[in-house]
């Protein structure tokens, strides 16, 4: 059945929510995160998607045959411009102008992206289990 095919499109997309959910909880963890192991502050970090190569502009250019598959995670980049300035001369990390550098984590944005992804993953759990009930449909009919 061709169309089961469609259950790799939305585990795909499953996956690529999942961890774009795990980057935001990351980010979330470490909003005043100001010395990482590398001595650096936290980088807030974004997940930027892609579909899987030959996926549905093959179908309007014709180059494919069938369409969708799926979507994958080309990278997860980080914003080193990203810090604010707090004046705190008493803070081990602040430099000799006594300003440590936080994270610019805006909690808001980071969880309207969180109710984002978590909607995405929803949606795309609803629609394996419509494909579900249509194999299990057309599975009744040979009945």
């Amino acid at each position: 059945m061709a169309f089961l095919s469609s259950l790799n499109i939305g585990g795909s997309a499953l996956t690529a929510q999942r961890l774009r959910m795990d980057v935001i909880s990351q980010n979330i963890s470490n909003s005043e995160t100001t010395r990482t192991a590398s001595g650096t502050p936290y980088y807030r970090k974004s997940v930027v998607m892609r579909e899987r190569p030959g996926s549905f502009s093959g179908i309007l250019s014709g180059e494919a045959e069938k369409a969708g598959n799926g979507v994958e995670i080309a990278s997860v980049v980080q914003n080193e411009q990203a810090v604010k300035l707090v004046y705190d001369p008493s803070h081990p990390d602040a430099g000799p102008d006594g300003y440590v550098k936080y994270p610019d984590i805006d909690m808001v944005k980071e969880m309207m992206d969180m109710m984002s992804a978590t909607r995405s993953f929803e949606a795309n759990i609803t629609t394996i289990n419509a494909v579900k009930s249509m194999a299990s449909s057309a599975l009744q009919i040979g009945k």
